[in-house]
């Protein structure tokens, strides 16, 4: 079977060759990428015939809809799904990782109270963002502050006013930070902590209103004499045995209890009306090109 997604390389990795080791004679071949080329990917797909994927394992729900949208993907729920909260799932695909979007800061630096603060004249010039055209995180991260009151697309303009600079992935942002390139920067939580347990001088802040969650899904496709591994290997990772592999790489999973990094206490997290948002985000994005480019 063939797998398109653009999850992590050692998470990828570890549930692709757990599936394998559990399945004699499965073989899945991988394309991996980040959102926007594997995007790219689908689009050329689509013109030459047809999704050559069996399954799809994105990180985002928004990416994910739009696949649905396109008739990409079919009707399939996992055998566990009542072990997966409901609002992690679809009738197409059902959420196995979460990823949230958190801000960073070099040790000892002024650290954020609220995401509203990074617009303020003390981060003037000093903030990393990630972009939503080449990141899905990025993305989700997006569509959720369009969709807040009291910050909207205007949110990222005082950002851009505010000398903010776009680089392409959380981990740039990171990385950035991390050299002392910027005071704060935008990131996955996960990779921050992972980071920060091997010395890197840095702290994690979860600002107010909470971390942004954003789940990444799992589907089986439309494609023509699609593998029967394909609802098989989706199946394994959205099972317990496969979340705790994820979970095992450092990854968030869906299922509670699971194990993956602990969240702070007091940590509060948040995340957008996905269905709803999926309507506008095309509009939503080409709001943010129009601000920061592409």
């Amino acid at each position: 079977m063939t797998l398109y997604t653009c999850a992590s390389a050692n998470v990828e990795q570890a549930v692709v060759t757990a599936f394998e080791k559990a399945h004699a004679g499965a073989t899945v071949n991988v394309f991996r990428a980040p959102t926007g080329q594997l995007n790219a990917r689908v689009a050329a797909d689509a013109r030459s015939g047809g999704v050559k994927a069996d399954v799809i394992w994105a990180c985002d729900p928004l990416t994910m809809h739009g696949y649905d949208s396109q008739g990409l993907l079919r009707a399939w729920s996992p055998t566990n799904a009542a072990d997966i909260p409901s609002a992690y799932r679809t009738p197409h695909f059902t959420g196995i990782a979460l990823l949230y979007m958190v801000v960073v800061v070099h040790s000892g630096a002024v650290a954020p109270v609220s995401w509203a603060d990074l617009a303020k004249p003390q981060f003037r010039g000093t903030v990393a963002l990630p972009s939503p055209t080449f990141a899905a995180s990025a993305l989700g991260l997006l569509g959720y502050f369009a969709s807040t009151p009291g910050y909207g697309v205007t949110y990222y303009k005082q950002l851009k006013s505010n000398g903010a600079v776009q680089v392409n992935a959380p981990a740039d942002a990171l990385t950035g930070v991390e050299q002392g390139t910027y005071k704060a920067g935008v990131t996955l939580a996960n990779a921050a902590y992972t980071d920060r347990k091997k010395g890197s001088p840095i702290e994690v802040v979860w600002p107010r209103p909470g971390g942004v969650a954003i789940y990444g899904p799992i589907g089986v496709t439309t494609k023509k004499d699609v593998s029967p591994l394909g609802e098989q290997f989706a199946s394994y990772a959205a099972s317990g045995a496969g979340q705790k592999v994820m979970a095992g790489q450092g990854t968030y999973v869906t299922i509670p209890g699971l194990g993956g990094p602990p969240l702070p206490s007091g940590a509060a997290t948040v995340a957008p009306d996905w269905p709803s948002l999926f309507g506008s985000y095309s509009s939503v994005l080409a709001k943010y090109t129009g601000i920061f480019g592409g």
